[in-house]
């Protein structure tokens, strides 16, 4: 996999690094990655398919919606390594499992996705419009993507890791998504995670409040 730049992507990066909103702060980060294999990427594929494989010869499950079934494709283990390929890139630190990735990821609609933007962005769309005269942000977003991975032939998959395995969650969060934008002819993706933190929890200002309270409660009782 190779970081792929794009000055598309990077203006709407530069806006969504630290969007201060007071007692929030919006995030958020697209980068787009070339599946061509590069480095380590081939033996991390082939142990990855090695697992899936060991997967499917161990599983006797044979419901449609069952991971093994999905699987049984060489198509859809090709994509489910691809993705996995790319969290390696973005976390090189941590060690994500094709299958236990696989519970994760769900094929979604630019419609789903749309609404779930719509919700959640609402606020930075709002200060994108001060900023930049023109198309609303969330325009400039399906702008971008379509010049990078041409949207009409995109899988799009969100990825909903348990909290306790998420890598992407940050200290304080409110709320958080990750989607991956994939096109299996130009064999690239891009992936789309973005945020909203608690200033209050970054800034340790609950511990802090709530250290001055605990204190305040023992010297309650004692004659000063």
């Amino acid at each position: 996999m190779k970081f792929l730049e794009y000055t598309p992507l990077e203006s709407i990066n530069e806006f969504l690094s630290n969007l201060n909103l007071g007692e929030r702060t919006i995030k958020g980060c697209l980068e787009a990655y070339s599946c061509k294999h590069t480095g380590t990427d081939k033996k991390l594929s082939l142990s990855l398919e090695h697992e899936i494989l060991d997967y499917l010869g161990k599983s006797s499950d044979t419901d449609s919606s069952s991971p093994a079934e999905y699987l049984l494709s060489r198509s859809s283990r090709k994509t489910l390594i691809y993705l996995v390929l790319t969290l390696y890139h973005m976390y090189p630190d941590y060690d994500f499992s094709a299958m236990k990735a696989h519970q994760f990821f769900t094929e979604e609609s630019w419609d789903t996705f749309k609404q779930i933007f719509d919700t959640y962005m609402f606020e930075a769309s709002k200060e994108w419009i001060k900023e930049n005269e023109g198309g609303s942000l969330l325009e400039t977003l399906f702008k971008a993507l379509d010049e990078v991975v041409k949207l009409a032939e995109c899988e799009i998959y969100s990825y909903n890791p348990d909290s306790d395995a998420d890598p992407f969650l940050e200290k304080g969060a409110i709320w958080s998504f990750s989607f991956f934008f994939y096109n299996r002819k130009l064999k690239r993706v891009v992936s789309f995670r973005f945020c909203c933190l608690s200033n209050l929890v970054v800034e340790g200002y609950l511990v802090d409040n709530s250290s001055d309270e605990e204190d305040g409660e023992i010297f309650d009782d004692m004659d000063m």
